[in-house]
């Protein structure tokens, strides 16, 4: 009895792993082809975008009526210590940007990300439903790019980014107020520039496509990396333009605007979060917030928030979802949070030599900084880091637009980088660390510091060598430096901001 069962669970076995076999492709041929086996799909024409970085490649075949989605990855050039430009469009999303026949039998890959001037050679996988996968091979061949700013396609390389070393981002985009994002790689390559804009300096990247404020008007636009450009106005009639930066916010993008509200002008003191296609969806109108608070604690606000003038300067909004609350950055003043619901005033951060440490109301709320740290000065664009720091550009340049004769606090001569962790029930804080390239660089206004994978962190130094260059620097985890590119630049022109994107790895819908 025994033996007869141990020869039925072998012969069991046996036809098991024939079975596995045959499925695997091991066996004869009773294994079924799978779609990509039998796709005759092929590549069609090709033809440029409205840059040389964008082009469009056609594909025709029956088989493409199957396909779910398109990848393509284009070749760095020799010697590139950056990681390819790789996206990859659903079906779904080639076919509501109107890429794909009726019959679906024709598609057109929109490929961005490709190099100037050189023939770029292309890998583009086909997946089809069945999860099977096609290899086409394409090359598409780009005019040369000259700028017509003068600026970005002729970077001054002062430290080039030597290959194999980490870093954890590959490509950024500087955020420039003379036409388009300019999308770079850490080989000082152009890679995207887009077309029909003229200042982009508040701007966000969002699911596959920049988000853009308008400096003139209060319209918002969304720029396709194939080059499309949609544009909507916001719903509230009370703000006139955009300035400074976009943010992420709980549940859309946080803005800075300019209002005009019962013929009162209220200049940089209002933050909105809006969606990408311009409804309001929160508002915080700083104006009304302190004055409200302080007048609560018997202070009266009327010599310090001055409707009219530029008292406040917003230039950055940082949701913190740990306590559903708003980080603001008043350049003129302080950093200061908020509860998002109610807008009550949570701490305030900054330099106590400053005129509004005056108000004994602001006062209350102030953060003690731990001796050794640099408080916050003139600085831009806060966020939180991967370990729950607040991090910020810390300017050093002192207020430039307060009261005759009220204290416009300290100065300093060079910009740093730096970390703090916050205690909100001792009101307290410490920078835990900064980076200040040996005080060797002062950008006294705009600029950014913002952080990527493996704690890396990219810097635009917008205003260096007294506003004439503009730096753009990437550290590592380590927080030593791995390159360090060079723009001239007018004021803030060139990169009032710049932030990491991930062009190696773009899912679009």
């Amino acid at each position: 009895m025994k033996s007869r069962a141990k020869r039925s669970i072998a012969g069991a076995l046996v036809c098991c792993g024939l079975l596995l076999l045959n499925a695997c492709g091991g066996g004869d041929s009773t294994r079924l082809p799978d779609q990509a086996d039998s796709s005759d799909a092929i590549v069609g024409s090709s033809q440029s975008g409205t840059t040389p970085f964008i082009g469009f490649v056609s594909f025709r075949g029956a088989a493409l009526a199957r396909v779910a989605s398109i990848r393509f990855s284009i070749e760095p050039k020799l010697g590139s210590a950056s990681k390819p430009v790789g996206a990859k469009y659903s079906i779904a999303g080639l076919r509501r940007r109107g890429y794909v026949s009726i019959a679906g039998n024709a598609v057109t890959l929109p490929v961005f990300g490709l190099y100037a001037g050189f023939t770029n050679r292309i890998s583009v996988q086909l997946t089809f439903d069945d999860a099977s996968i096609q290899t086409l091979s394409v090359q598409i061949s780009t005019d040369a790019y000259v700028d017509p700013a003068g600026v970005y396609d002729r970077p001054a390389i002062r430290q080039a980014r030597s290959a194999g070393t980490g870093l954890g981002f590959d490509f950024f985009f500087m955020k420039s107020s003379l036409g388009s994002p300019v999308v770079v790689d850490t080989d000082g390559e152009i890679r995207w520039v887009g077309a029909g804009l003229v200042d982009a300096k508040s701007s966000a990247f969002q699911n596959g496509g920049f988000v853009i404020g308008d400096a003139s008007a209060a319209v918002v636009r969304r720029v396709e990396l194939d080059g499309t450009i949609t544009e909507s106005s916001l719903t509230s009639s009370i703000y006139t333009n955009f300035h400074h930066n976009l943010d992420e916010g709980k549940q859309g993008l946080l803005a800075e605007l300019d209002s005009v509200a019962e013929g009162v002008r209220n200049i940089e003191s209002n933050v909105a979060e809006i969606s990408p296609s311009g409804v309001v969806l929160n508002e915080w109108d700083l104006a009304a917030l302190l004055e409200k608070y302080m007048r609560s604690q018997g202070d009266d606000p009327t010599s310090f928030v001055r409707p009219g003038i530029d008292w406040f300067h917003v230039n950055a909004a940082t949701y913190d979802p740990r306590d559903d609350s708003l980080i603001v950055s008043s350049r003129e003043n302080f950093v200061i949070k908020l509860d998002y619901t109610s807008g009550n005033v949570l701490w305030i951060f900054g330099d106590p030599t400053k005129y509004w440490y005056t108000f004994p109301s602001l006062r209350a709320k102030a953060l003690v900084l731990d001796s050794g740290g640099l408080y916050p000065i003139g600085q831009h664009a806060t966020s939180i880091t991967s370990d729950g720091l607040l991090m910020l550009f810390n300017d050093g340049l002192n207020s430039i637009n307060q009261p005759a004769g009220a204290p416009t606090g300290e100065s300093r001569t060079y910009s740093a980088v730096s970390a703090y962790a916050v205690d909100p029930r001792s009101l307290t804080a410490r920078e835990m660390w900064r980076f200040d390239y040996g005080q060797s660089i002062y950008s006294d206004i705009c600029s950014s510091a913002y952080e990527a994978g493996g704690k890396s962190l990219l810097i635009s130094y917008a205003v260096a060598e007294n506003r004439t260059k503009a730096r753009l620097v990437g550290l590592d985890g380590n927080r030593n430096v791995v390159f360090d590119f060079e723009y001239p630049t007018s004021s803030c022109s060139t990169s009032w901001n710049a932030q990491p994107i991930a062009f190696d790895n773009l899912s679009i819908d």
